[in-house]
Order: structure tokens, then C-alpha cells, then sequence
């Protein structure tokens, strides 16, 4: 975040020292609004650049293994052009790597799942995915669960549920 907001205002003064440069070349023929106003508006356009295009560097930052599987969107009462397009602020990659079957019954899966949301550091989940009755439990950092002894009150069921249709990709 302080990057963004160190590049943001470098590119403001850079954007007014190039029309104040123009503004001398051309014997101060241009107005004088016109430095700032370009060196603001040069900002706003970056910010909204960087705000929209978070997710496609980050993906392509992404180690191999790790897969975009469900983006969420958001609007901003402050930012009120994401009412007309609104932004992805945070996502959940998936790490095909770690999906495994259970050794006793193969319609339970396990998978690691990372969370990124914009200026919070990644948090991993893993979670144990029932693929038979549509639902999954979360765990807690070294749990080691049996899915095949769990009571159906420890479940959360799940409906058109976007990252267990990944893990469950290919379960009897």
C-alpha cells in the first residue's frame, strides 16, 4: 500500500514537471491550472488502474499449482465508479497440488485453499469436501480429521458452490 501511494504521487509530480517543462518551451502560452490539473487527474487515473488491474497482477504473480477458482466484487461509496463496474478486492486460489482423496472413502476430498484480499497478507484454509452430499468442514491449522467418522452436525452444506466443484473435479 505505501508503494501505491509513493508511485501515485511520483507520477503526480512527474506529470506536472513535464507541462511546467511544455509550459516554459511554449513561452508560458499554456494556462496555469493546467499542471495540477493534469497532475491530479494523471493520480486519479493510476489509482483506479491499480485498483482494477490488482487481480490480473496477482494472478500472474502466482506460484504454479495455484488457481484462481471464485473472485469476489465490491462497491465503494467513496470510489463511486464501482457502482457502474464494480472491483475484485479479493479472491481464493486453490492449490491443486494438495487435493487429495481420502484413503477410505474417495468422494471426500482435501485441499488447501488460499485467501487474498487487497493490502492483507494471504491466509491458507484447508478444508475436507464431501463430494457425495455437496458439503465441507474447514480445519484448523495440524488437525488431523477422519471426514469418514464425522457426525453430519460438523458438515456445512453447500449449494452451487464454485471451489467444491474444482476440488471435487474427477470424484467418483
Amino acid at each position: 500500500m505505501i508503494f501505491t501511494l509513493i508511485s501515485t504521487f511520483v507520477l503526480g509530480i512527474a506529470v506536472a514537471g513535464i507541462l511546467l517543462l511544455l509550459n516554459r518551451a511554449t513561452g508560458n502560452r499554456l494556462p496555469k491550472w493546467i499542471a495540477p490539473a493534469a497532475a491530479g487527474l494523471a493520480m486519479l487515473v493510476f489509482t483506479v488502474w491499480t485498483e482494477y488491474n490488482w487481480l490480473e497482477r496477482t494472478r500472474a504473480g502466482l506460484p504454479a499449482g495455484l488457481e484462481v477458482v471464485e473472485t469476489y466484487q465490491s462497491r465503494n461509496l467513496l470510489q463511486p465508479w464501482t457502482y457502474v463496474v464494480p472491483r475484485t478486492n479479493r479472491f481464493v486460489a486453490l492449490d491443486r497440488t494438495t487435493v487429495t482423496a481420502n484413503d477410505k472413502d474417495p468422494r471426500f476430498r482435501k485441499a488447501s485453499l488460499f485467501l487474498f484480499t487487497r493490502f492483507l497478507p494471504v491466509t491458507e484454509l484447508r478444508q475436507i469436501y464431501d463430494c457425495a452430499q455437496n458439503r465441507r468442514i474447514d480445519l484448523v491449522p495440524g488437525e488431523l480429521v477422519d471426514p469418514t467418522t464425522l457426525p453430519d452436525a460438523a458438515w456445512e452444506p453447500l449449494t452451487d458452490d464454485p471451489i467444491a466443484q474444482e476440488v471435487c473435479k474427477g470424484a467418483a
